[in-house]
């Protein structure tokens, strides 16, 4: 039975198969008599009339004047810098113990391994900018200028100048430049408090360094991302995510709206290749905008600090902490004599409100936090096991002991000095081993080739005095310095090797700005 089931099989198919075939074929060529025929009939394709391209031609029209009115205001900044000894290294290129130091400091007194470049190489970097006034202050990314020796900003009409770091703030990854020109195009702020996702917007820069003054388009995406890389839980977030194409050089070029307003600075990407995927991200003017302002009116950045550490509610965790809502910041850490721990507050409480205005979530309230002055008072509506209480809380500083704002006072920076410093708390002095008598501040970083490198200063001496006053905090040090006349040398009365002696330095003429 099986063999007779077989060849009927395969009599069908050999039936079957020339049938299939023919009828494919007859409609094939039915198809294609229609095709021509309609092509007989029709001719050329005629372009659509203006009635059905409008809305289209609209947009066109106006993205194209959005960008001939953003791209004047946008530069290209060309950096060298040379490469910095790996974190922790001391002058003569050996490792400092890393083990023992206190939370904060490795970065300032770690290891990591060798020199991996020597001293005199150089290296070179491309990133964005935007010019935010007419008398030449240009904002960026702090990660585009770190280190740099020598910037230079290309304009759209191609002039090149050479610019100056006014200052930088590591928190928000922020840098101002300044250039000697006056009339420059500029770009007016927006309020990224007003963002919706889905609205149109537009990234400017130099993606890979080479393709100069592009531009494209996307939509936000998302608002208040918090930062994956953040090595700090307390450096705030408040990302505007979009999937208009960054790539690498786009970094510190302007993100607009269709007004034509910056509404952020491109920062960095998510991508597992390192060129973009979808998802950029930029600083939003709602903090890009305080921090220029105080850049270019303190020289220093001091961020509100309130020493917790937050999640977010979510409708997962709300039922645990009696919420009507999920919305809010739950505290989930208070840091020992911090100023949240001073005013009482728990882990557990739940943040409802500041000042009066609802708390969305953590990332928001970091930021909110992250702008307001240290010194100054809040109220926080929180409720705790469910019920409501007031708190009043004296916004501290961010890391004033371990780490400042930096005005250029970094590693490689343009500061007067080319120094960093921290302030001797007791676990400092302890890693130091520092006697009881020795008073000041803590030499955190020395750039190489900067007046306090030639002035024999290094990672760890303690500058007790300066123009023969004693030194008290890293603010107040930093105050002399900016207080000291622009072509004045600066005594140093300074503790290195178990002995006190003094050092002249020679600050910087070509920078007024940073240590």
């Amino acid at each position: 039975m099986r063999a007779i089931t077989n060849r009927l099989v395969d009599g069908c198919r050999r039936c079957v198969l020339p049938v299939a075939a023919a009828a494919v074929l007859l409609a094939g060529v039915s198809a294609y008599s229609r095709y021509s025929a309609v092509h007989a009939a029709s001719g050329a394709v005629s372009p659509l009339d203006d009635s059905s391209v409008s809305s289209l031609e609209a947009l066109d029209n106006a993205v194209e004047a959005v960008a001939a009115r953003v791209t004047p205001a946008v530069v290209n900044v060309a950096v060298t810098s040379r490469p910095i000894a790996e974190e922790g290294q001391d002058r003569a290129g050996g490792q400092m113990p890393q083990g023992d130091l206190p939370p904060g400091l490795e970065q300032f007194f770690g290891g990591r391994g060798p020199r991996t470049a020597p001293p005199n190489q150089v290296e070179h970097g491309i990133g964005s900018g935007v010019i935010i006034s007419p008398d030449g202050y240009i904002l960026t990314n702090n990660h585009v200028v770190d280190g740099a020796v020598n910037i230079r900003v290309t304009m759209n009409d191609r002039h090149v100048y050479s610019a100056k770091l006014v200052g930088a703030d590591k928190l928000t990854d922020l840098a101002v430049l300044r250039i000697n020109a006056t009339g420059l195009p500029f770009i007016g702020w927006g309020d990224s408090s007003k963002m919706h996702p889905g609205q149109s917007v537009l990234a400017f820069g130099s993606p890979f360094g080479y393709f100069q003054f592009s531009v494209t388009r996307g939509i936000v995406s998302a608002l208040n991302r918090p930062n994956p890389y953040s090595d700090d839980p307390r450096k705030p977030g408040g990302f505007i995510q979009t999937d208009a194409a960054i790539n690498p050089g786009n970094s510190g070029g302007p993100l607009v709206n269709a007004r034509g307003e910056l509404v952020g600075i491109n920062t960095f990407i998510i991508s597992d290749s390192g060129s973009f995927a979808g998802a950029g991200f930029a600083i939003p003017s709602q903090i890009a905008k305080a921090t220029a302002d105080a850049i270019i009116e303190h020289g220093v950045v001091h961020h509100g600090y309130l020493g917790i550490s937050m999640n977010d509610v979510t409708p997962d965790n709300s039922s645990f902490f009696n919420l009507p809502d999920a919305s809010g910041a739950i505290v989930s850490q208070v840091t020992p004599d911090s100023p949240a721990a001073k005013a009482g507050m728990k882990s557990g409480d739940v943040i409802r409100k500041l000042n009066g205005t609802a708390v969305d979530n953590s990332s928001a309230l970091q930021v909110a936090v992250s702008e307001i002055a240290p010194g100054k008072q809040i109220t926080l509506a929180i409720l705790r096991d469910g019920k409501p209480q007031s708190v009043t809380v004296q916004v501290g500083e961010f890391h004033k002991d371990t780490e400042q704002a930096e005005n250029g006072a970094g590693p490689g920076s343009h500061g007067r000095l080319g120094l960093a410093v921290a302030d001797l708390t007791p676990d400092v002095r302890n890693q130091l081993n520092l006697p009881d008598q020795i008073n000041g501040v803590a030499i955190a970083n020395v750039r190489p080739g900067s007046p306090a490198d030639e002035a024999g200063l290094a990672p760890g001496d303690i500058i007790q005095e300066i123009d023969r006053q004693p030194v008290k905090s890293a603010d107040s040090f930093a105050s002399a310095v900016h207080s000291s006349p622009a072509d004045k040398s600066i005594l140093l009365l300074v503790w290195s090797r178990g002995g006190s002696s003094y050092r002249v330095v020679h600050p910087s003429s070509s920078s007024q700005s940073g240590l």
